[in-house]
């Protein structure tokens, strides 16, 4: 086996830029001007149409009610204020009002960077910025927080993230009914984490249950946790896996429905044995 450790990058010449404009943000999240969700979208606004009209920088309320400009962009200037979009949370009846409209400026920032020409690729002012982020929109966010690009939340405010977690791009964190990710918890691209789930007879019958990803887990690349699933320490999802049942600390679980079909190396006993049924992780 080959160890392939990530490498450390010089910086590149705009950096001292990228490390004034993180700190511009820094301070304005900690010391916000009055009402904390109006500042939110306030300061959302302003960093928004600095990257993408700077022309409008200084002007944007007068741009917006310029009858002279086209209403295509007149309508673009004024989505870059979280208050005159709507996110599809908003739309759903257990949505938190009181908790979600603080977040929801934060959220549409972090969505709307990753689509400018700043965002993009790019990955080190990317991670650092949803780090800034993630730890005022989550309701815990542990240390080294790493999320790349186009990672998308139903909430936001449900999520609990220990220290060390990296979540690659396209991840789709749905923690409705609330998401718990322990220390070390890799998801790849385009994973899908659930915490809701339909009735079968009626969609409007919706069930809210907490997913939980112990210490160490991976989930890889396409695979769906469901709703309630709990992922034991050190156990692994494989690619495109659908887990609609615990994972066992350990396993490696893959097919639709998830099964195990090996153990790591490394597990301790009692992990080693596979099992024809499965059975709940003790809680």
């Amino acid at each position: 086996m080959t160890f392939l450790p990530l490498r450390s990058l010089t910086p590149t010449g705009s950096a001292n830029i990228a490390d004034a404009w993180l700190e511009r943000i820094a301070d304005r999240l900690a010391n916000p001007r009055g009402d904390v969700a109006a500042d939110r979208a306030l300061l959302c606004r302003e960093t928004l149409v600095e990257l993408c009209y700077p022309e409008y920088a200084a002007n944007w309320d007068t741009a917006v009610a310029d009858g002279a400009l086209p209403m295509g962009t007149r309508l673009a200037l004024s989505a870059l204020d979280p208050r005159n979009i709507t996110l599809e949370p908003e739309f759903y009846s257990d949505c938190d009002d009181a908790r979600f409209q603080p977040v929801k400026p934060l959220l549409w920032l972090w969505y709307s960077f990753d689509r400018t020409v700043l965002g993009g690729q790019n990955v080190t002012v990317g991670i650092r910025l949803r780090r800034l982020l993630a730890a005022r929109i989550f309701k815990h966010c542990g240390s080294n927080f790493k999320a790349f690009q186009h990672v998308e939340f139903s909430f936001g405010y449900n999520m609990e993230v220990a220290d060390d977690v990296v979540i690659h791009r396209h991840v789709l964190l749905d923690d409705r009914g609330g998401i718990r990710l322990g220390n070390g918890v890799s998801v790849s691209d385009y994973a899908n984490i659930y915490s809701h789930t339909h009735s079968i007879v009626d969609q409007r019958d919706v069930t809210n249950v907490l997913t939980v990803l112990e210490d160490g887990v991976r989930i890889t690349y396409h695979a769906t946790v469901l709703a309630g699933v709990h992922v034991g320490e050190q156990g692994m999802v494989g690619a495109s896996a659908v887990a609609t049942k615990d994972v066992r600390p350990y396993h490696v679980y893959v097919g639709i429905p998830a099964k195990s079909v090996r153990v790591k190396p490394n597990a301790p006993e009692p992990c080693t044995i596979l099992r024809t049924s499965e059975h709940r992780i003790p809680r």
